[in-house]
């Protein structure tokens, strides 16, 4: 079965941790387990000239990962966030600004490759600077199916501009946290499964997706509502749970998959990263036999 071309656009960069630095940043990480589940996605952002930049395209590189729509910036550094994993189960980010990837330039030729792939998917974050907003919404005009990865991180967002980029999906994916904040915004009242609701009628979705950490995770289609407890496991860190759940969940769905299997599978690969350091630990789904996860 050919596999559906994907695009993931939006930051690339280092995770500053006190054990010492990892490759971050949500489109990538995507990317990333999106590779390990045998698909080839290309990678749309931009790194410094820095040797940061060139170990970033180094490790793309290691994963198999094109990095021919990578661009290279001689202004801007090379984007790092400094991560405070002291709460392992919340953690928080000082991100930056402004670095390379906010500045990703508009190119005719990824444009194309907009217009043709299967599926296109995009976050908030890339939105916070003018350039990289700018250069993601001519894309976003062009693409067939767009999974829009919603990342509220204070100061670098405002409703206006989270209206505007949800408009533009088909399918959306956040946390239960960022989905009460959006209903406060719209007055939705309810339980979540309500604000689910309003939330995919308001912005016509195809698929909304909402992680609830260590609880699991719901999803609602025009099929219903399904929802999934979750894993209990000793976590080691939270960072690139959610994007290791929803390629794996895209996989499933990309494959017509029923929802509840794209459920139960997003939900444990979220779980295993989350008992792993870093984002994008390597995954082996026949492994998970012998690993000690259990249901909540």
């Amino acid at each position: 079965m050919k596999q559906p071309q994907i695009i993931c656009f939006g930051e690339v960069l280092w995770d500053i941790l006190p054990s010492g630095k990892m490759p971050g940043g949500a489109p990538m990480n995507v990317a990333i387990h999106l590779s390990y589940h045998n698909f080839s996605p290309l990678i749309i952002s931009r790194v410094g000239s820095d040797d940061l930049g060139k170990e970033l395209v180094r490790f793309l590189e290691e994963k198999n990962l094109s990095t021919q729509w990578v661009q290279i910036g001689q202004t801007h550094l090379t984007g790092v966030v400094k991560a405070n994993i002291s709460d392992k189960n919340e953690v928080s980010y000082k991100i930056v600004e402004p670095v390379a990837w906010d500045y990703i330039q508009y190119d005719g030729q990824v444009a194309e490759l907009v217009a043709q792939s299967d599926v296109f998917i995009y976050g908030s974050l890339a939105a916070r600077n003018q350039t990289t907003q700018e250069t993601l919404l001519r894309y976003l005009k062009l693409a067939r199916f767009k999974v829009m990865d919603v990342n509220l991180r204070p100061p670098y967002y405002n409703p206006e501009r989270l209206k505007t980029l949800l408009n533009f999906a088909d399918a959306v994916k956040l946390n239960h946290q960022e989905l009460e904040e959006i209903a406060g915004w719209f007055g939705w009242s309810g339980n979540g499964q309500e604000q689910m609701q309003a939330m995919k009628t308001c912005f016509n979705l195809q698929l909304l997706i909402v992680t609830r950490g260590d609880k699991g995770a719901a999803v609602l289609t025009d099929a219903g509502y399904e929802e999934h407890n979750g894993y209990k496991v000793e976590v080691e860190d939270t960072i690139g749970s959610g994007d290791a759940f929803l390629a794996t969940f895209l996989k499933n769905y990309l494959h017509q998959e029923p929802i509840q299997k794209a459920l139960a599978e997003a939900c444990l690969v979220g779980a295993y990263v989350a008992t792993q350091k870093g984002a994008t630990p390597h995954i082996d789904l026949a492994k998970f036999e012998n690993t000690p996860l259990t249901l909540s």
